[in-house]
C-alpha cells in the first residue's frame, strides 16, 4: 500500500523529511567541496568571520561541536591559509581564531557555492509556494525543543 493510498502520519512525514534533508544537505555539500569548501568548513568560517576574532573554546561551543574536533577543523583550516591562530594574551592557554584574506576569498567562493545549490533545488518553487513552505518550516520549528546547536 503506497503512503498515498492511506492515512499520512507524522512518523511518515517525518521521514520522508528526514530522508529529503539528507540528500539536500549532501547536494549542497558536493556542490560547495567542489568549489573547495565544505559545508562544515564554510560554517567554520562564518563563525569566525562573524565574530572577528574568536578563542577557540567559544567556536567550539557556538558550533556545538566537541573542542577536539574544531581544533581539528581550525588546524586545517590554519595549514590550508585561510584562518590564523595566535595565543591569547589573557590566557596562554587559549587560542583566537582568525580569518585571513585568503579565508575571507574561500567563505565567499563556498557561500556563493552554496547558495547557487539552493537556488536550484528550491528555485522550481514560485513565492507562493516558498512562503508556504517557509511558514510551514517555522511552525515545525516551533514544536521542537532548544538545544545548544540552534544559534
Amino acid at each position: 500500500m503506497a503512503i498515498s493510498d492511506r492515512e499520512v502520519t507524522a512518523v511518515d512525514v517525518g521521514l520522508r523529511y528526514l530522508s529529503l534533508g539528507y540528500r539536500l544537505r549532501k547536494a549542497v555539500d558536493d556542490s560547495m567541496a567542489a568549489g573547495g569548501l565544505s559545508l562544515a568548513r564554510t560554517k567554520v568560517l562564518q563563525v569566525v568571520e562573524r565574530r572577528g576574532v574568536i578563542k577557540q573554546t567559544a567556536l567550539a561551543q557556538e558550533l556545538g561541536q566537541a573542542a577536539r574536533s574544531v581544533t581539528q577543523s581550525v588546524e586545517a583550516l590554519e595549514r590550508e591559509g585561510l584562518v590564523e591562530r595566535a595565543a591569547d594574551p589573557g590566557d596562554a592557554r587559549s587560542k583566537l581564531v582568525r580569518l585571513t584574506p585568503a579565508g575571507v576569498k574561500a567563505l565567499a567562493a563556498g557561500t556563493a557555492a552554496g547558495e547557487r545549490a539552493l537556488r536550484e533545488a528550491f528555485g522550481a518553487m514560485g513565492g507562493e509556494q516558498l512562503a508556504d513552505l517557509s511558514r510551514l518550516l517555522d511552525s515545525l520549528q516551533a514544536g521542537l525543543p532548544s538545544t545548544a546547536g540552534d544559534r
